[in-house]
């Protein structure tokens, strides 16, 4: 379980495509308190940490599998890319962020930015089966950042980015066109099956 609050920037250093998916290699700081087999967030997207190296060039490795690629946006990714990056939850961390498992739900695209003041607002254009979950001030992942909606729309929303969140995350630099992962807030999913059951 995650938080949704990013805790580093990974450069991604290599993509090796196969057959069977992708490995990926990133190089980040947060590879120092992994080892192999742990759980690791990368752009919201939960993957086990494989060929763990410490030194100098502290990096680990993820092998991406197909479900994966068809569901994410890590398909795209490409050596010389960031990525956000966040550890697992430990029992005795604060959340504060909200619950994020790490199960991307969909893919979203950046529609549009625009400055408010010191913020960035960001609206994301997503289809209507994930947009039934999404309420303006609720909870959702976009590339694995914790954000608040700020507005929803027929087939978009928008969030509200602070300085903080721009400089230390990927979404800082999005453009209109760039996919995203969305995952949205798992309680909203639950309701639903108590509320609908089928």
């Amino acid at each position: 379980m995650f938080t949704g609050l990013v805790q580093d920037l990974g450069e991604v250093t290599s993509v090796d495509e196969t057959g069977d998916g992708v490995r990926l290699a990133v190089r980040s700081r947060l590879a120092s308190e992994l080892a192999e087999g742990d759980s690791i967030a990368v752009n919201g997207v939960c993957l086990t940490a494989v060929g763990v190296a410490g030194g100098d060039g502290v990096s680990f490795g993820a092998e991406v599998m197909r479900e994966t690629l068809r569901r994410s946006s890590l398909a795209g990714l490409a050596a010389g890319g960031r990525v956000n990056l966040e550890l697992p939850l430990r029992a005795s961390d604060r959340l504060g962020g909200h619950v994020v498992q790490g199960h991307v739900d969909g893919v979203g695209t950046v529609r549009a930015t625009r400055e408010d003041g010191f913020a960035r607002i960001v609206e994301i254009a997503a289809e209507p089966d994930l947009l039934r979950y999404v309420v303006e001030k609720g909870s959702i992942a976009v590339d694995g950042i914790s954000l608040t909606v700020s507005a929803v729309g027929d087939d978009f929303f928008a969030v509200s980015l602070i300085p903080e969140t721009i400089e230390r995350t990927t979404l800082g630099a999005a453009v209109p066109g760039r996919p995203v992962n969305l995952e949205v807030d798992v309680l909203a999913k639950y309701v639903e099956k108590l509320v609908s059951p089928r």
